[in-house]
């Protein structure tokens, strides 16, 4: 876990709601909207955004969602709305949207792909929803992904919860973002809850799909970072870093600029 400090934690947080409020100012909107999971990730942006004192929608998007994700998820908007007279909540079930879209698409996949790529266009659909909510209340879709997952396995959806406006998390490791969680207060069931990304409509947990706790992907990120490769470890620390590396190369289409084709002048 993160051995950030309290007052490292207190700065942090100030600094980030400075930096929101002054983008949000210049852009000239109105505030934020922010999908709310369940999760701590989305919790901490969420809080982060509410004390800009601007505008703040958070929406709940269950498909086929997990009761334990839907509760965790209103005990925080309700504590947030308690806390923030600036937030508000909104729900759009997509549970109907999802299915219908599914009936008019080509069921001739292995189970393993069908499974992946749905997963992934739930994620697509709640994008659509948010900018929707941002589109009609002049908001900006405020991303909810940290460092190991947007820089370090890639572990989000292209154009699904990675289709955002901003991203206040991004600079900070998972073990920052549950010390964050903890300073803001947001709810004891959302800091005890194995972190999961609800895209399957179970209770399957992130370590589980990816293979390495987020302590052991934090821990290889900046193995990595200093040069180091697989043969430098052994047991659980070898398997834990080539876990990372095979993730961190796989997704490298998630994490770089979409590639341009830059035609020879001679040639326009």
């Amino acid at each position: 876990m993160s051995k950030i400090s309290t007052l490292q934690v207190e700065k942090a947080n100030e600094f980030i709601v400075d930096w929101l409020k002054t983008y949000a100012t210049n852009a000239k909107v109105n505030g934020f909207v922010v999908g709310i999971s369940g999760g701590v990730d989305s919790a901490v942006t969420s809080t982060l955004c509410a004390q800009t004192g601007l505008q703040v929608v958070c929406v709940e998007m269950p498909i086929h969602q997990a009761e334990s994700h839907v509760s965790r998820a209103r005990e925080h908007i309700s504590q947030l709305m308690h806390r923030f007279p600036n937030v508000s909540r909104a729900e759009s079930n997509l549970t109907t949207v999802f299915e219908s879209f599914k009936e008019v698409l080509p069921k001739d996949t292995t189970e393993s792909q069908l499974n992946l790529t749905l997963a992934n266009t739930r994620a697509r659909i709640r994008m659509t929803t948010l900018y929707y909510y941002g589109g009609i209340y002049g908001l900006l879709v405020a991303g909810t992904g940290n460092k190991v997952e947007d820089f370090g396995v890639g572990f989000y959806t292209k154009y699904g919860d990675g289709g955002v406006d901003l991203s206040p998390i991004a600079d900070l490791l998972k073990s920052d973002v549950f010390a964050l969680g903890a300073f803001l207060k947001i709810p004891e069931s959302i800091l005890n809850a194995a972190p999961t990304d609800g895209l399957f409509g179970d209770d399957r947990t992130d370590e589980e799909q990816l293979g390495a706790s987020y302590d052991e992907l934090e821990w290889a990120m900046q193995q990595d970072e200093e040069g180091k490769s697989s043969t430098d470890f052994s047991g659980r620390e070898k398997i834990a870093f080539e876990i990372y590396k095979r993730l961190n190369t796989s997704n490298q289409h998630k994490m770089q600029p979409i590639p341009i084709c830059l035609v020879p002048k001679s040639l326009k």
